[in-house]
């Protein structure tokens, strides 16, 4: 199996050292084995996936393919959990900053998932990624649904 998503997350750690993640290796291993034939990463990072600062045993680590955002978690066993956000799903994106660490919430059609634990000075790239790629993605999936013949208008997105 070809490591596409393990690299991204080592430069983002090596890069905000501060933010806690453990076993990022092996999460990673958990979205190299779902992304499908054509899908490639343009961005990962690693975070806790709850909201609270002191619970630090959640390390899940974060990819934006071209086509999804991408959640997986090894457990420690056996197992594993995954979690695919498409662009349809998206509702919006809030960063909270706190004294050491923040936190991304991601709001989905049927949940909030929120990342916690991050280095605050990672915090503006990773919303910026998110937030650009969604926009993107979501121009295109409306492109999509539009009836032919309907032209879009300078509002609409």
């Amino acid at each position: 199996m070809q490591r596409h998503v393990y690299p991204k997350v080592k430069e983002f750690k090596k890069r905000y050292f501060f933010t806690i993640a453990w076993r990022i290796k092996a999460h990673s291993k958990v979205i190299d084995l779902h992304l499908n034939e054509g899908e490639y990463i343009k961005y990962a990072f690693a975070a806790q996936k709850n909201d609270s600062q002191l619970d630090i045993f959640t390390t899940y680590v974060v990819a934006l393919s071209n086509k999804r955002i991408l959640l997986g978690q090894k457990r420690l066993f056996w197992g594993y959990f995954f979690t695919a956000i498409t662009p349809d799903m998206f509702n919006d994106l809030k960063v909270e900053m706190g004294l050491i660490w923040g936190s991304v919430k991601i709001d989905t059609i049927k949940e909030v998932v929120v990342l916690s634990n991050i280095q605050k000075k990672a915090l503006p790239e990773i919303e910026t990624s998110i937030t650009e790629y969604m926009m993107k993605e979501k121009r295109k999936y409306l492109q999509k649904k539009r009836p032919k013949g309907v032209k879009g208008g300078k509002n609409n997105i």
